[in-house]
C-alpha cells in the first residue's frame, strides 16, 4: 500500500464539503504525526513545550483518523510520567519529561486523561489498554478530587513544590467544565471495569450543579469565549438552555468569515475555539452553523496542514506566529463529530454517559 493509499483509508471519513478533502485531511494528520516524538509526546510545535491537555486533544484527533497506534504511544507517555501523586506538570519543554517548565499542575489538564482513555478505547476496543491506564486514570481523578470545593467547583491547579505546593482554590468556569466531561467519562470507565466509584458520582453531581446553577462560585473570566462555550462543549448543559448560552454570545465572539475571538475585546479570532464551538454546536444540533465556522477558519491553514493559532484582522496579521497540534486536533475532532465517528459522538455527544449524582435540590441537566 502506497503513503497515499494508506492516508486515503485514514482519513476518507474525515473530509467534510466546504471544510477539508480526504487529501487535506491526510496532510493535516500527516503534520501532526510528524510533530509527534519518538517516545509519543506531541508537542504544541518542534521545540515548543508540551501541556498535557493539549497532547491528548491530539491524540483524539489521531485516534479519530484511525492512527491508533501513535495515539497509543501518547497515552503511554502519560502513564509512564505521572507524578506519585496522579498529576502532570501544566508544562514540558518539547514534551521531554526532563525538561518541565511550568511545574505547577492544572487539574483540568490532569483530569482530561480520562476522556482520551474513554475516546480510545471506543475507537478501539482494547481491553488490555483500559485496564493499563485505569490506574493512571483512578490516580488522576484523585488529584483533582482533592482540589473540589465545597460548592461542587474545582481548583484550578496545585502550584509547584517549590512554591509550597499549595492549593488554587479559586475556579474557572472552563476549567471545571473540562473536568466535569472528564468525570463522567471516568465514571463510564469504572462503569465498563464492573468497578464503582460512588465517591466519584457524588463529586460529578454536585460539579454539574454548580457549573449549571452557580456562576458566582467561579472567577469572571466572561471576555474568554471558553468561559461562553466549554461548559456546552463539555456537556454540562443541554437543551434549551445551552441554545440560549449560545445564542447569548454569538455577536460577541463570533466574526462572520473569520472565526471565533479568543477574548473580548480584541481583534483576534483563533482556530481552537473556531473548532471547539463548532464541536459544541454540533453537540445541540447545530451542523450547519458548525460547518460554516469550519469553513471559515480555512483561512488559518497553512502549507504542510496544520493550522495558524489565530489571525489579528484589524492588522491582516497572523498572530502568534505559530502551528499547533491542538488547533489541528480541535479541526479534526469536530469534522469527525460532524461525519458521525461513533467514538467522538460517544464522548462530546454525552448522552451515554454517566451524569453522577445530583444534589438533591436539582435533577441533572437542568
Amino acid at each position: 500500500m502506497t503513503r497515499a493509499d494508506r492516508g486515503q483509508r485514514r482519513t476518507e471519513t474525515l473530509a467534510l464539503p466546504g471544510v477539508l478533502t480526504v487529501e487535506q485531511a491526510a496532510r493535516t494528520v500527516d503534520a501532526v504525526l510528524a510533530v509527534q516524538r519518538p517516545d509519543g509526546a506531541i508537542p504544541w510545535f518542534p521545540g515548543h513545550h508540551l501541556d498535557p491537555w493539549d497532547h491528548i486533544e491530539a491524540a483524539m484527533a489521531l485516534d479519530a483518523a484511525g492512527e491508533h497506534e501513535a495515539a497509543g504511544a501518547a497515552y503511554d507517555w502519560l502513564v509512564r510520567h505521572q507524578d506519585a501523586d496522579g498529576g502532570w506538570f501544566a508544562a514540558y519543554q518539547d514534551g521531554d519529561p526532563a525538561r518541565p517548565t511550568d511545574r505547577s499542575r492544572e487539574s483540568n489538564f490532569c483530569a482530561y486523561v480520562a476522556v482520551g482513555a474513554w475516546h480510545h478505547y471506543l475507537s478501539t476496543g482494547d481491553d488490555a489498554f483500559i485496564e493499563h491506564i485505569w490506574p493512571t486514570v483512578a490516580a488522576a481523578v484523585e488529584f483533582v478530587l482533592d482540589l473540589q470545593q465545597p460548592g461542587g467547583q474545582i481548583g484550578w491547579k496545585r502550584e509547584a513544590v517549590e512554591n509550597g505546593g499549595a492549593a488554587v482554590t479559586d475556579a474557572l468556569l472552563t476549567g471545571s467544565s473540562s473536568v466535569h466531561q472528564a468525570l463522567r467519562c471516568a465514571l463510564a470507565i469504572a462503569e465498563h471495569r464492573e468497578e464503582p466509584q460512588p465517591d466519584w458520582e457524588l463529586a460529578t453531581g454536585a460539579l454539574g450543579h454548580a457549573i449549571r446553577r452557580h456562576p458566582e462560585r467561579f472567577l469572571d473570566k466572561g471576555r474568554y469565549s471558553m468561559d461562553w462555550y466549554y461548559p456546552v462543549l463539555s456537556g454540562a448543559l443541554r437543551g434549551p438552555r445551552a441554545l440560549a448560552r449560545i445564542e447569548e454570545g454569538w455577536s460577541r465572539f463570533v466574526v462572520p468569515g473569520l472565526g471565533v475571538r479568543c477574548v473580548l475585546p480584541n481583534p483576534w479570532v483563533t482556530g481552537g475555539e473556531t473548532a471547539e464551538l463548532a464541536l459544541a454546536l454540533w453537540a445541540v444540533g447545530e451542523s450547519d452553523r458548525a460547518v460554516r465556522l469550519l469553513a471559515d477558519m480555512q483561512h488559518l491553514r497553512a502549507d504542510d496542514g496544520l493550522y495558524w493559532t489565530g489571525y489579528v484582522f484589524e492588522d491582516d496579521a497572523v498572530w502568534p506566529v505559530e502551528r499547533t497540534t491542538w488547533t489541528a486536533g480541535a479541526l479534526l475532532l469536530a469534522v469527525a463529530a460532524l461525519g458521525g465517528d461513533e467514538a467522538t459522538t460517544a464522548v462530546f455527544g454525552a448522552e451515554r454517559l454517566p451524569n453522577g449524582l445530583a444534589p438533591a435540590c436539582c435533577p441533572p441537566r437542568l
